[in-house]
């Protein structure tokens, strides 16, 4: 058991989970490209586009990828008949 003095342990918990959060937006916004700008204000906006862009990108491809699994094994039959009147015979109709 830890003692806690003057809510130091605190501080710190809340200081490492904000570092994470911050590590984790940088791996994103380094995975969507290279930084747009020497400003990082600017630079996150415009991450924060990107980000957007790729989910669009992503909800459409799963769209069109559950269509095509809807669609896997549709038979459609389609029948054609043709009716073929011999020689010599009249066609009643």
């Amino acid at each position: 058991m830890q003692i806690q003095k003057d809510g130091l342990s605190n501080v710190c918990e809340s200081t490492n989970k904000m570092k994470k959060k911050k590590n984790a937006w940088r791996w994103w916004a380094k995975a969507l490209g290279e930084k747009a700008s020497k400003c990082d204000k600017e630079s996150d906006r415009i991450a924060i586009i990107r980000s957007i862009i790729f989910a669009t990108y992503l909800i459409t491809n799963c769209f069109i990828v559950a269509g095509v699994i809807r669609h896997w094994n549709d038979e459609t039959q389609i029948l054609i008949q043709i009716e073929k009147p011999t020689y010599g015979t009249q066609v009643v109709r």
